[in-house]
């Protein structure tokens, strides 16, 4: 499975993006799909996850609220709406697949997912 994220850009403080994680292999549908990112001289942390048919999410309580993350599976895509952007948010996101086929679990480790993305810059300016 190939993961390729999308959507990144420079975006003042209040404003929206969307990301895309699109995927190669019909498996990809049936596996948990998370975000993460990493911020300039920091590690790398959760930001949401969704199971593999889309009923179930969880987030990081930093972006709560203002993210949302959904997928289609029919186009083999997982998104990530950013809503209400600050500064804070400024970083490189990753998305991620676990592929444990069919899993009820939202998995928030990095090592819990198996393929990952190279990453979009999200740069917010205040």
């Amino acid at each position: 499975v190939q993961l390729q994220a999308s959507g990144g850009g420079l975006v003042q403080a209040g404003g929206s993006l969307r990301l895309s994680c699109a995927a190669s292999g019909s498996t990809f549908r049936s596996y948990a799909v998370g975000w993460f990112r990493q911020a300039p001289g920091k590690e790398r942390e959760f930001v949401a996850t969704i199971n593999w048919r889309g009923g179930n999410t969880y987030y990081a309580d930093s972006v709560k609220g203002r993210f949302t993350i959904s997928r289609d599976n029919a186009e083999n895509t997982v998104y990530l709406q950013m809503n209400s952007l600050i500064p804070e948010d400024t970083a490189v996101y990753y998305c991620a697949a676990d592929r444990v086929r069919f899993t009820t679990s939202l998995p928030v480790r990095e090592y819990e997912y198996d393929y990952w993305g190279q990453g979009t810059l999200v740069t917010v300016s205040s």
